[in-house]
Formats: structure tokens, C-alpha cells, sequence
């Protein structure tokens, strides 16, 4: 369930910190009974960040498999091994 706070909610930050830290989904700030502002934690929105980017990468490497644009796996250890041996 979303949680829905007023405003002036924000005066209070470190209860509006608690809460954020509290949960994983985003608090939404209404202002005047509409949608104004949405807050959440630094490591909800960097763990939203980084699913971002995989989303991104995943809908990236289906694009390669349509195009028929592969490489074999064998050549690619063989090239990461050639790199990163010593």
C-alpha cells in the first residue's frame, strides 16, 4: 500500500526519514490533495538505479540476439582469458 503523507509531514524530517528508511516503496508528498512530490531512501533509489540498468542491458543484449549480432562463448573466455591472465 502506497503511503501518502501532506507537506507538511516534511517538517518533521527525521520521523519522514524514518519512514523512508522503513520501507521500500516510495512516499508520496501531496500538496493542496494533489501529487506533488515522491522521496524515498539513497539505497531504495540506488537499488531502483541499478535494476534500471539491467533492465537496460537485458532489453540491449535481446536486441543484439534479433539482429543475429553473437559471438561464440569459447571465443569469448578465450579473449577474457588472454586479457586477464598472468
Amino acid at each position: 500500500m502506497p503511503e501518502i503523507r501532506p507537506m507538511r509531514d516534511l517538517r518533521d524530517t527525521n520521523a519522514i526519514s524514518r519512514l523512508c528508511h522503513a520501507t521500500s516503496e516510495p512516499i508520496f508528498i501531496t500538496k493542496n490533495g494533489y501529487q506533488d512530490l515522491v522521496i524515498m531512501s539513497n539505497e531504495e533509489f540506488e537499488r531502483r538505479c541499478a535494476r534500471e540498468e539491467i533492465y537496460a542491458k537485458l532489453l540491449e543484449a535481446e536486441g543484439d540476439v534479433a539482429r543475429g549480432d553473437l559471438t561464440d562463448a569459447d571465443d569469448v573466455f578465450s579473449a577474457m582469458r588472454a586479457k586477464y591472465e598472468y
